[in-house]
């Protein structure tokens, strides 16, 4: 039974962005495939990891008190949280931000406002690569 339910389970998708707008449109648009949990700031973020788990993680660059590339290094550092797949989010294109992100390894990044669809399309290239070649 649990190998069923082990395949039946949501992938669990923290979304990280302190506008409320964006995290709504993210619920919205993922909610019926995926476990999503929404935070508005860094610091929720780890708060949440220290506790939860996530398959993936979406994050924004610029967020008030602590940026996305502070949040992602502190991810890093955790223990447990080092493997888990992050796409940046971002409202400009920055190609600093983008090159920091890029060092911690994440595995995508995204301009907003995103279309819907590709924020899906990115997202299952991450949990299903092989399908992607």
């Amino acid at each position: 039974m649990s190998q069923i339910e082990g395949r039946n389970s949501k992938k669990r998708i923290l979304a990280v962005d302190d506008t409320a707008i964006i995290l709504t449109r993210i619920s919205n648009t993922l909610g019926e495939d995926y476990d999503v949990i929404t935070v508005n700031s860094g610091i929720r973020a780890l708060k949440y990891l220290e506790q939860g788990r996530a398959d993936l993680i979406l994050l924004d660059i610029q967020m008030s008190q602590k940026d996305g590339i502070e949040t992602l290094r502190e991810i890093r550092a955790m223990k447990g949280c080092a493997h888990i797949p992050v796409i940046m989010l971002t409202g400009m294109e920055d190609k600093d931000f983008v090159l920091a992100s890029a060092k911690l390894g994440i595995r995508d990044y995204i301009l907003k406002p995103f279309c819907s669809d590709d924020l899906i399309k990115r997202i299952r290239r991450v949990f299903e690569p092989e399908e992607e070649i």
